[in-house]
């Protein structure tokens, strides 16, 4: 008579692979905790970015108003 193998997961295969998912779980957990912090980083970036940006825009602006105006009352106080 052959005897098969016994397939069927004893109790400690059950507890090993229960603690590799919950040591896989803390390093996800890290890695989500390190990229969490990225993403703060980089909204700060943006952020600075994005008002850096609105000033350059509102500058030219001014800039153009004034040279506008120089034109326009020059022209002006030649005639």
């Amino acid at each position: 008579m052959t005897s098969t193998p016994n397939n069927e997961p004893t109790l400690t295969n059950v507890i090993e692979k229960l603690n590799k998912l919950s040591t896989d779980v803390d390093k996800l957990s890290t890695h989500v905790d390190k990229l969490s912090t990225h993403v703060e980083k980089f909204n700060d970036r943006f952020t600075n970015y994005q008002q850096a940006t609105q000033w350059v825009v509102q500058l030219a602006f001014t800039l153009i108003a004034s040279a506008t105006i120089t034109i326009i009352i020059t022209a002006v106080l030649r005639r």
